[in-house]
């Protein structure tokens, strides 16, 4: 993952619920573009508690991450090809890195990604455009549970329950 035009002081909690969607769904990094330490912290700590490999890290240069990609560049954007004509090809096609912009995308991504790709082709939350995205790839993510995690989610049809490492199951 790519968080692009991220705005430090304004975008924290959209930036978060973008790591946190890509993280539920098995991705494995998200590179922010600007850097902004107090959200790199604030996902490391939500690591700590639940678990996973998931890394956050700063980025100076989204070029430099996208010239690293091992496999296809896929933007998300309103603007793009609609999804399922492109899914076909992001199937099997291995390692992705998928690109969500913030306020003010660079032109210049579009020529650079792999793909552009659109949810509906309306403007609507990019957060919801990544779901979509990673529903179509992965599936549904069901109760996962992540290695080191110090706490997990209990299923219930209601209610909440939340249990603490070496709890007992029930």
């Amino acid at each position: 993952m790519l968080r692009v035009g991220h705005r430090p002081g304004r975008d924290p909690r959209l930036t978060t619920h973008v790591a946190l969607v890509a993280r539920a769904f098995g991705a494995r990094r998200l590179y922010l573009h600007p850097p902004d330490p107090a959200v790199v912290e604030s996902l490391r700590g939500v690591r700590e508690r639940w678990g996973g490999a998931f890394e956050v890290e700063g980025t100076p240069s989204w070029g430099e991450v996208l010239r690293a990609a091992r496999g296809p560049v896929v933007h998300l954007t309103m603007y793009g090809l609609p999804l399922g004509r492109v899914l076909p090809r992001l199937r099997g096609a291995g390692e992705l890195l998928v690109i969500v912009g913030g306020a003010k995308v660079p032109g210049r991504l579009y020529g650079a990604a792999t793909y552009n790709v659109s949810v509906g082709s309306q403007p609507h939350s990019e957060v919801a455009a990544l779901a979509v995205l990673l529903a179509e790839l992965l599936g549904l993510p069901d109760a996962r549970e992540f290695p080191g995690a110090r706490q997990r989610i209990v299923p219930r049809a209601r209610g909440k329950r939340v249990v603490r490492a070496g709890a007992r199951r029930t």
